[in-house]
């Protein structure tokens, strides 16, 4: 296996491995965090859901910065789009418990694990229509938003930062959808690159928020 060439896809790589080590982090603050709300299945979820979000990106950095054979590409990706579907299915779940509580979460879990498994799955036997797992995500990044925002008004400590969190990550999805966008600042960043650092900044701010959130 040799690096790949072109420079936008080694900024690519760069830029996934610090999603990558941002998500690692964030599930080991967590765990070290002295939970006082939210119940104790809160903080399991969310690391679920970072940890999954870490992994992906570690694959990302893999895929996009690894000269590979086409086969062994294609399952890198596979696993990619699984971890971000169940990272996306336990993201929800986490943002009912903090809405509704724990008891609804729990009794939701298979229920939205099973959604976003068929969004996968659908992925895998219509390769071309990915756009619809994106949909599934933007609504559950516009669920999330909508939820914090409330919570934020209602003064719910660490909401805000998690609203915040949110609305970054949605950006950084409108980022990586316009594929014609790219800059050079030292590196040369492409579409993805760009989405990797603002996705990366907004997952710093929902850490944060979870963090502020968890010690009451």
């Amino acid at each position: 296996m040799k690096l790949v060439k072109d420079p936008a896809e080694q900024t690519t790589a760069v830029t996934d491995i610090i999603l990558a080590l941002v998500a690692c982090g964030g599930v080991l603050l967590l765990q070290w965090s002295p939970l006082k709300t939210g119940g104790p299945w809160r903080i399991p979820v969310w690391s679920g859901a970072i940890g999954l979000i870490g992994l992906a990106a570690a694959l990302g950095a893999v895929a996009h910065g690894l000269t590979l054979k086409p086969n062994h590409h294609n399952r890198i990706w596979q696993v990619l789009n699984l971890a971000l579907s169940l990272a996306v299915s336990l993201f929800v779940v986490g943002v009912m418990n903090d809405l509704w509580g724990t008891e609804l979460s729990q009794k939701a879990l298979p229920l939205v694990l099973l959604t976003g498994l068929g969004f996968y799955l659908t992925t895998l036997l219509y390769p071309g229509i990915f756009f619809v797992f994106i949909v599934y995500a933007v609504l559950a990044l516009a669920l999330a938003f909508g939820a914090y925002l409330f919570l934020a008004v209602k003064g719910v400590p660490g909401a805000a930062f998690m609203a915040g969190g949110v609305l970054l990550s949605i950006l950084a999805a409108g980022l990586q959808a316009r594929k014609s966008i790219a800059f050079i600042l030292i590196w040369k960043f492409d579409h993805n690159g760009i989405y990797h650092m603002v996705h990366t900044l907004g997952l710093l701010l929902l850490i944060a928020g979870l963090w502020i959130s968890s010690i009451g």
